[in-house]
């Protein structure tokens, strides 16, 4: 493993080679805004999940006959991955690894981008085999929440109707519950996060603002083309996750056929596809 650190005159943020994992974000003011993974809580901070975001229904999926078995949020971030390129204010990764669950030849490259204030991820997977290839993507980024989670709230880019897909294990049911009607604001509360992640799917809005009446600082992740988006933190740990995936974890009566999963995307040989989300740190 390495660390690779990509800076501007505003935003200073470091890479590591495992799993592609962005490890520090350090602000204009020389703040760190990323959890800093402590080992005791949890040990992550912005795991890449690929070739699936979540869990698969009996923990894997069945393609063309066969069943491949898949651990949930697949096997990107536990493996070294190659750099590229590393610039001044940019790098690229690249992920080739072969996994017993993911039958198909592939480059999954990551290209990390700051622009001002802002870390543009491109999650850019292009298909090099002879045959068509299925996947997903997801990010886990973990933001700093220091103080009382009671003091932070979430401001969508638009009025939503906030219905959540509640978590049974690593599956959701069909079921939502309603959090808000016609807002754009939802205040946070411990409680929301005792059953695991809130998930949300199809959500009008492409960005959303963590921001706390305690403190002046808050956090943008716009995730335009991403059709998922979850928020999760283990319970009084001071950080929250803003997760923009592809996919949404599998309905608890999920087809296992990987062809008929929502939002999995299929690329046909020398097809490539890119998923984007942008961090702005305000």
């Amino acid at each position: 493993m390495s660390l690779i650190t990509i800076r501007n005159d505003q935003l200073t943020v470091v890479l590591s080679t495992m799993g592609a994992e962005i490890q520090s974000i350090i602000d204009t003011n020389g703040v760190e805004r990323l959890w800093q993974g402590n080992p005791e809580i949890w040990s992550g901070r912005a795991p890449v999940l690929f070739p699936v975001a979540g869990g698969f229904r009996n923990d894997g999926y069945e393609l063309d006959g066969k069943w491949y078995a898949m651990p949930k949020h697949g096997f990107a971030k536990l493996v070294e991955w190659k750099v590229e390129k590393a610039e001044a204010a940019s790098a690229t990764m690249l992920l080739t690894e072969k996994h017993p669950g993911f039958p198909f030849n592939y480059e999954f490259r990551i290209h990390f981008t700051l622009e001002k204030n802002s870390l543009k991820v491109d999650y850019d997977v292009k298909n090099t085999g002879d045959r068509t290839l299925w996947y997903s993507v997801g990010a886990h980024e973990a933001y700093q929440t220091p103080g009382d989670i009671e003091d932070y709230e979430l401001v969508f880019d638009q009025e939503e109707a906030l219905e959540r897909y509640p978590l049974i294990g690593n599956l959701i049911g069909h079921e939502t519950e309603t959090m808000a009607k016609n807002t754009k604001v939802l205040p946070l509360a411990e409680k929301m996060l005792d059953h695991d992640a809130i998930v949300f799917r199809n959500l009008k809005s492409t960005g959303v603002t963590l921001q706390s009446r305690a403190h002046d600082r808050k956090v943008r992740v716009e995730f335009a083309g991403n059709p998922t988006l979850m928020f999760w933190h283990k319970p009084e740990a001071k950080y929250l996750c803003i997760e923009p995936w592809n996919n949404s974890p599998d309905f608890v009566d999920a087809e296992l056929d990987i062809t008929k999963k929502p939002n999995f995307i299929s690329l046909k040989p020398g097809e490539s596809q890119s998923r984007i989300h942008t961090i702005v740190i305000l």
